[in-house]
């Protein structure tokens, strides 16, 4: 992180929200101090001297683009802080909060008062560090949030929220945020892209090819979405190979613009070959408007998805496989809140045979591009870190384990990840952390990051697996933290 802009040390800290004897006591605590995760020497080392002060590249969010440009300030803390934000919403839940003060029609101050009731409930839980760090590292707040010091906190940070600091695009740059990628439809214009483009100079905002509405053929959507992609295109999609031509249109466009990602949510991913006469059958029912069984919509999907594969080959670019979500579980909420909401899950479906038939497939038709696999489950990591070495050549870590995604991105899931690519491949390849997130407030799960990875080696080191070498090891962390993204996506400025 950009230490002028996001760290604050104890002399600040001393300054904080709360009374100067209660900073004093959080102090001595060692709660949050700077080697907070980092248990031995050679961690801090490697945090304070070499983690620390290397750029962002957050190649994988849900900002919005739109959002990014017109820079707005916040209205307040709560706007900033849990507008959208899942990941607190399911804790306030736990806590018993009502729903009117979580998504409802509650004033936003209710709102924030209901997360500051819930948040000393979360201790162990890695919100508890999030938040905290979140308060200290942009407003400089150092008292623990709970009921008593919530008005306060409330007062701080919304007079600072005022400042030229706090909007949009400069919560960004002074995180040492360089590379931005958001999650794009395909019929999108990237209007905003290209203004941003033109007129943001501290960082860049990149597309990233999302295409799960043509891929979900059966979803109630469909039809419309076809409709909107031919008004981007100009032209109709009557025939699959229609749509595929229209869909490597986007791709170049998205390539023109500055993508070099897609993404895919494949919360289930089965597998099935048909001729494309059958494609073409199957395609012309749906545009009909009638309904599809199972094994139609699985041939329809598994035709596209290789044919999109092979696009991202021929452009150089990395594609991301987000596996395993089992969403929308509760039905009277989801009707109630629509979805990413808070009510999705793990899935446990079979998985390596038929994501193994799809990489086999592309890799023998038109190779393989650079793939990120995610799983939500991370039962799934050994099998994904057998399969991925199967197709692993030429380019450095073409074949990546994504970071702790979701449910994963705490330090015990973190480290498990971690664990396991170090066990079953090349770790100092790994092309390190994301945010994931809709929120610009974030960027501290960067530094989380880099503190439980700086603790993962300095282990190594203490226990004799690794040398005690800070040059080898602060060359390995730099790029984890940075430089093998850098160089893997080939953003060319970054």
């Amino acid at each position: 992180m950009n230490t002028k802009s996001t760290n604050t040390g104890n002399t600040e800290r001393a300054e904080s929200t709360g009374t100067a004897a209660g900073s004093a006591r959080n102090a001595q605590s060692g709660f949050l101090n700077d080697d907070f995760l980092l248990s031995t020497e050679t961690a801090k080392i490697l945090f304070h001297e070499h983690a620390r002060q290397m750029p962002i590249i957050d190649y994988h969010c849900h900002l919005d683009p739109k959002e990014i440009y017109e820079d707005r300030p916040f209205a307040n803390l709560t706007e900033a802080w849990l507008y959208g934000d899942h990941y607190k919403w399911r804790l306030m839940r736990a806590n018993g909060i009502a729903e009117e003060r979580i998504t409802g029609s509650a004033h936003d101050y209710d709102r924030f008062l209901a997360w500051a009731e819930t948040v000393p409930r979360t201790v162990g839980n890695p919100l508890y560090s999030w938040t905290h760090l979140e308060l200290r590292r942009f407003f400089g707040i150092d008292a623990p949030l709970n009921e008593r010091t919530a008005p306060e906190i409330w007062e701080r940070a919304n007079e600072r929220l005022k400042e030229p600091e706090f909007t949009r695009r400069a919560l960004i740059a002074n995180s040492n945020v360089k590379i931005v990628c958001t999650t794009d439809d395909p019929a999108d214009d990237l209007e905003y892209h290209r203004l941003l483009a033109e007129e943001e100079q501290r960082f860049a905002v990149l597309p990233t090819f999302r295409p799960d509405k043509a891929l979900n053929i059966d979803a109630p959507g469909f039809p419309e979405w076809i409709a909107k992609l031919e008004q981007a295109c100009g032209r109709s999609a009557a025939s699959f190979e229609e749509l595929a031509g229209m869909l490597e249109e986007r791709v170049l466009f998205f390539h023109e613009r500055g993508g070099r990602l897609s993404d895919h949510a494949l919360d289930t991913l089965k597998y099935e070959q048909a001729d494309m006469e059958e494609i073409e059958r199957v395609y012309a029912k749906r545009r009909a408007g009638e309904a599809l069984d199972e094994t139609e919509v699985v041939r329809y999907r598994t035709e596209l998805l290789t044919r999109l594969i092979a696009m991202y080959a021929r452009q150089g670019w990395t594609m991301q496989l987000h596996l395993h979500a089992y969403r929308n579980n509760n039905t009277p909420m989801f009707r109630k809140l629509g979805p990413d909401t808070g009510f999705d899950a793990l899935n446990d479906l079979p998985l390596t045979q038929p994501l193994s038939r799809l990489l086999d497939r592309a890799e023998s038709e038109s190779g393989l591009p650079k793939t990120i696999l995610y799983s939500l489950n991370p039962g799934d990591y050994p099998a994904l870190l057998a399969l991925m070495g199967c197709y692993q050549r030429e380019i450095p870590g073409k074949m990546q384990l994504g970071s702790g995604w979701w449910y994963n991105d705490t330090r015990d899931g973190m480290r498990r990840q971690l664990t396991l690519l170090a066990d079953n491949g090349l770790l100092s390849r790994f092309v390190g952390m994301l945010t994931d997130s809709r929120s610009f407030l974030s960027y501290t799960r960067h530094e989380y990051f880099r503190r439980v990875l700086c603790e993962w080696i300095g282990e190594l080191a203490a226990r004799g697996e690794a040398p005690d070498d800070t040059e080898l090891l602060g060359r390995m962390t730099e790029d984890i933290a940075y430089g093998n993204a850098a160089a893997y996506f080939g953003f060319g400025k970054a």
